[in-house]
């Protein structure tokens, strides 16, 4: 098959989890044998066309813009220019592909030109992201998603509970929507010997800390404040020999004040930004990954945390409880709970058996349930149930 794909987001822009979606799911597409072209932004020095593990990219040109939806809209633009010439040039194409409400116009405009085929995948909704649709932007954003789910030929999503979401928020057919998790390559995160983070390790908490951490996205959704509810219990049990550690960028202000106000300040801290080396190296000391979510499509933060042998905390909101086998492969709180949070944490901090155990359990679990070869197949499955469909339709 010959493939074009649409992607607001590809290494080495990275702006969340449809990035590393995209760069690990379609080199294993390409794989099989199937010709991929992606259609993204461009990025910094980053070149316009290159091949990135068998992927054909094609980074194309967004003008700065202070409004965001204006620049969603020129981004359309320029990828339904360059999507036409590539379908016209490069053809034929067998579907397209769209990741997203933000690629929504270009994909939607090239399936009816070109009358090829669109698969999109939702990753979240504004209904989820909100809890509801509270006012113009998120009705806006809201009826993009639900028209290009509509559009679709069929909708992928990454986890049961968001089947369940698509069919209710944007009145997509239970039958029309497949679900495909997200992947990991287990053998992406290095180990490094004790001699090599020592040092390291004494940045971020005392030798006699353990260190629980979040990474990940600073708002609402994403249940940190919960965290820090949840830290003055841990910090008593535990005689103040803990530190949490808080990566990511975004507005934290907040956060920090809460830290503040409820006397743990000394025991929080704060990264920012953390790059990816830093951020491998950081796991190898960490004893506890936490991900307090309110709302969460999937998780793929909890797999990169079971690929780097960290054991993770987590709440049962949205998909996680699918990804995280309660007692198994980590352990499953309340959302929006910090009571149940705080025990959690300390259940594995305070019981190293049991988190070896959900640790070893988890990484196997990355080659049985989350292998990205794996997943692909299943990708391709859907791909070739479209185009037998459509021949019938055209037959």
């Amino acid at each position: 098959m010959k493939i074009l794909v649409l992607a607001w987001e590809f290494p080495p822009r990275i702006v969340g989890g449809i990035a590393r979606h995209v760069a690990e799911l379609y080199p294993e597409v390409a794989q099989a044998g199937h010709e991929v072209h992606l259609l993204t932004v461009e990025f910094g020095q980053a070149p316009h066309y290159e091949v990135v593990d068998n992927i054909r990219v094609h980074r194309v040109p967004v003008g700065a813009s202070q409004d965001f939806f204006h620049w969603v809209g020129n981004m359309n633009e320029s990828m339904g220019r360059q999507g036409g010439k590539l379908l016209l040039e490069e053809a034929p194409f067998d579907l397209i592909h769209a990741h997203d409400w933000l690629v929504g116009d270009a994909a939607i405009a090239l399936k009816h030109t070109f009358k090829v085929p669109l698969v999109t995948t939702i990753h979240a909704t504004e209904f989820g992201r909100h809890n509801g649709l509270h006012n113009p932007i998120h009705h806006y954003i809201h009826q993009k998603e639900k028209y290009l789910a509509h559009e679709s030929w069929r909708v992928i999503v990454c986890s049961d509970y968001m089947r369940r979401e698509v069919e209710r928020a944007l009145c997509t057919p239970w039958d029309k929507v497949d679900v495909v998790f997200n992947g990991i390559r287990s053998g992406k995160k290095p180990t490094l010997h004790q001699a090599d983070h020592r040092q390291f390790r004494r940045r971020f908490a005392a030798d006699n800390q353990r260190i629980v951490y979040y990474v990940g996205r600073m708002t609402y959704e994403k249940g940190v404040q919960v965290l820090l509810d949840a830290t003055p219990t841990i910090i008593q049990e535990l005689n103040g020999q803990v530190k949490v550690v808080i990566i990511g960028s975004g507005q934290s202000e907040s956060l920090k004040r809460q830290a503040w106000e409820l006397g743990i300040w000394d025991h929080c801290h704060f990264t920012g930004f953390m790059s990816e080396e830093d951020l491998d190296q950081f796991q190898t000391i960490a004893d506890c990954a936490v991900f307090p979510s309110l709302y969460e499509p999937f998780g793929i933060v909890v797999l990169e945390s079971f690929a780097a042998r960290v054991p993770v905390v987590v709440s049962n909101a949205g998909g996680i409880p699918e990804v995280v086998r309660h007692g198994k492969t980590g352990i499953v709180t309340l959302a929006n709970n910090s009571g149940s949070l705080a025990a959690g944490i300390l259940m594995v901090l305070q019981h190293p058996y049991l988190a070896k155990r959900l640790v070893d359990q988890a990484y196997q679990e990355l080659g049985d349930r989350f292998s990205w070869a794996h997943l692909a197949q299943q990708t391709d499955a859907i791909y070739q149930r479209v185009i037998q469909e459509r021949q019938q339709v055209l037959w």
